[in-house]
């Protein structure tokens, strides 16, 4: 795995990303890139990526005003992205960690770069569950070294309290998206990257929302111990909106933001 030093804002090539948290078909690989730190981690390996992007204008200037209120307080914290499949995490992720020049990692990226380049769905089929939440909690114990990293963890990585005592190194938020929201999404782009969601028959929505509702029965108070929460539902709500799909990315960013500020700020 390759480590190296920080893009400069000048490499920083702006890409539109105004689209709703809608169904897309099959995600774009962007380019790795590498995460500057003390020289004490000089060597240290991880899968870093850059995700640059320019919101609408309006939007744009909100995002950044909020970045720059909230870079003080998170002192070069990382920010931990936790949440249901299908819920944002890479693509909010990756406009934080533009709009605040840090750099991103999928903490998933980093379990398949161990494993050779096996995909997740692969690594459960072949070792099972177990074998990669293993690999999971060593890939966040690795990241948690680090500073001025967002990384979007994988939907399950909140069942394991070990996970946490990583996390609470830098700044965890749960992107809460409703359950209904998320079975469009990945009934929209299908299953076979999701090894929980892929042995399912029947209908692809039907299937989705019965496996994610199981799956929030054992995962739903975990996501609440995260520092800080951005309800997609509550967003809607402020800005007039009656679905969730309607929301754009970086209007979802701007909330995380907020969100993040309110909590480091009460313990400031």
């Amino acid at each position: 795995m390759r480590f190296n030093a920080p893009l400069q804002a000048k490499d920083k090539i702006p890409v539109l990303i105004s689209a709703h948290l809608k169904p897309q078909g099959t995600p774009n690989r962007h380019r790795s890139v590498s995460l500057g730190a003390s020289s004490s981690y000089k060597n240290f390996p991880a899968i870093l990526e850059t995700g640059s992007f320019q919101a609408p204008s309006e939007e744009a200037l909100i995002l950044k005003n909020k970045s720059l209120e909230v870079e003080p307080y998170l002192n070069g914290r990382c920010i931990y992205l936790v949440g249901m499949m299908g819920s944002g995490k890479t693509t909010v992720g990756r406009i934080l960690s533009q709009v605040l020049s840090y750099s991103f990692c999928d903490s998933d990226s980093v379990v398949e770069e161990d494993a050779n380049g096996t995909s997740v769905a692969e690594i459960f089929k072949l070792y099972g569950e177990g074998f990669f939440r293993d690999k999971e909690t060593e890939a966040l114990r690795r990241l948690s070294l680090m500073h001025q990293l967002v990384v979007s963890t994988g939907g399950g990585a909140v069942i394991r309290p070990i996970n946490w005592k990583y996390m609470q190194k830098g700044i965890s938020v749960w992107l809460d998206v409703p359950l209904e929201a998320l079975a469009e999404r990945i009934a929209a782009v299908g299953t076979s990257s999701r090894p929980l969601l892929h042995n399912e028959s029947g209908d692809a929505y039907v299937k989705a929302l019965k496996r994610l509702s199981s799956l929030w029965e054992e995962r739903g108070e975990a996501y609440a111990n995260a520092n800080a929460r951005v309800s997609l539902e509550n967003i809607a709500a402020k800005l007039g909106l009656g679905d969730v799909s309607n929301l754009t990315p970086t209007a979802i960013a701007i909330e995380a933001l907020e969100q993040i500020e309110s909590y480091l700020k009460e313990g400031w």
